[in-house]
């Protein structure tokens, strides 16, 4: 393993890491785009682009669908809408990229919902010609709740308005103004033509009023180090390793993935929910000692102490730990045709951590188009966002989601069917 990583060149190995979705609504041209992408990014296969432009000339377009390089189901080609969440994966000089092209209707909100939990980045496209749209605001919306710090609005299919400014400083007012009733830490707005290329990867002779930044310059450039917390040391513990072999049999270590903070070979540490105390005797990286961690880097933690640590305890500063918590408040996303009531019972899975849970009561579902408050409410449905408040067996080693999108989320399964029912982003634990 050692030497696999050796032999990577450093350049690549420091390479970072943007994850950003894409949401707009139906025809807006969200796949049309990460085909521009990938396409002028020279990230796809020649076989690839022969076989779409086979199926566009089949179709009878006059010109190659680059959406079908995104749309892969065949009810997606069918309809010419995104339905599920389609992933990928291109690379640049400067950056990696994973790309979630999220699905604009309505009906799949979970499936935005889902893609979008892990963004960097959002990217809402609207037409020009049609402006700003429920939909479009709808996105946006979501993107705050789920706490995106960067939010790209592109401003696609200006060849169709002509390239004209004004049609672009419409949007851009009204877009920047509905914006200030949401979370939003940074906001940039740029005018392109998925289909043409224009503003994509380079800058467009056809906008010389734009003078901002090409999206795939913008995507290369922002910077997102900062956005996670590196303050709050939260390691949850996936697996415990214990080789047992002749040359490592006293070897035991705790693996996970660092959720928040930074790790560092001495530092005092908790173990929760127990409260034993330790040491960081070491942190390792694949076969290689290092001297800090941080997020999202996966290691195995060793302790200098034998204490008492399984599958989703977690390992924290001593000074800055978590308060184990039996009642959350929470921002819920259902995700389910049979509708959420109070008293249910599921099954909850929060980092490492499983355990069951009862919907105690549902204070609103949330308008996520006016951002409206129904208080009325007694029930979520499928695409629903609402607050709840649960009770947990366990103890949950929590943060609210403000802080970290990681120890602040969780899932709701089915006990029965096993699938996946509801996505939580804590308000406050107690």
């Amino acid at each position: 393993m050692s030497r696999m990583v050796d032999e990577i060149p450093n350049a690549e190995r420091s390479m970072d890491l943007l994850r950003f979705a894409t949401a707009g609504s139906v025809d807006d041209g969200k796949s049309t785009l990460i085909g521009r992408l990938l396409l002028d990014s020279k990230s796809i296969f020649e076989d690839q682009l022969e076989a779409v432009a086979a199926t566009s000339q089949d179709k009878g377009y006059d010109y190659t669908d680059l959406a079908l390089l995104t749309d892969g189901l065949r009810s997606e080609r069918e309809q010419g809408i995104t339905i599920d969440v389609a992933y990928r994966y291109f690379a640049t000089p400067a950056r990696k990229f994973i790309i979630a092209d999220t699905p604009g209707h309505v009906q799949y909100t979970r499936n935005m919902v889902t893609g979008a939990s892990t963004a960097d980045l959002g990217l809402v496209l609207v037409d020009a010609r049609q402006g700003l749209t429920e939909q479009s605001r709808r996105h946006a919306v979501l993107l705050s709740l789920l706490r995106v710090p960067h939010l790209v609005l592109a401003v696609n299919k200006m060849d169709l308005v002509d390239y004209d400014q004004e049609v672009f400083a419409r949007i851009h007012k009204e877009f920047t103004a509905f914006a200030t009733k949401l979370n939003i830490p940074d906001l940039t707005v740029i005018p392109l033509s998925a289909l043409k290329g224009d503003n994509v990867v380079t800058r467009s002779d056809n906008m010389d009023w734009y003078q901002g930044p090409s999206l795939m310059h913008h995507l290369e450039n922002v910077h997102v180090a900062s956005d996670r917390d590196l303050v709050t040391s939260r390691f949850p513990v996936q697996y415990v390793i214990r080789p047992k072999s002749d040359d490592f049999h006293d070897y035991r270590g705790y693996a996970g993935q660092l959720a928040g903070g930074v790790l560092k070979k001495g530092d005092d540490v908790i173990v929760l929910p127990s409260g034993m105390t330790s040491k960081v005797a070491s942190i390792d990286l694949y076969d290689n000692e290092i001297d800090q961690a941080f997020p999202p880097m996966s290691v195995t933690v060793r302790l200098t102490d034998d204490v008492d640590v399984s599958r989703g305890d977690m390992i924290a500063r001593a000074n800055n730990a978590p308060k184990p918590s039996q009642d959350i408040d929470a921002m819920i996303c259902w995700m389910t045709n049979e509708p959420l009531r109070a008293r249910r019972k599921l099954a909850i899975k929060h980092t490492t951590r499983t355990g069951r849970a009862v919907i105690k009561e549902i204070g609103y579902r949330l308008d996520v188009n006016s951002l409206h408050r129904d208080l009325d409410t007694g029930e979520l449905g499928l695409n629903e966002i609402g607050r709840v408040k649960l009770r947990t067996t366990v103890p949950l080693l929590c943060d609210p989601y403000s802080k970290n999108r990681t120890t602040g989320s969780f899932i709701l399964v089915d006990e029965a069917t096993g699938v996946t029912v509801g996505a939580g982003m804590i308000n406050d634990a107690d």
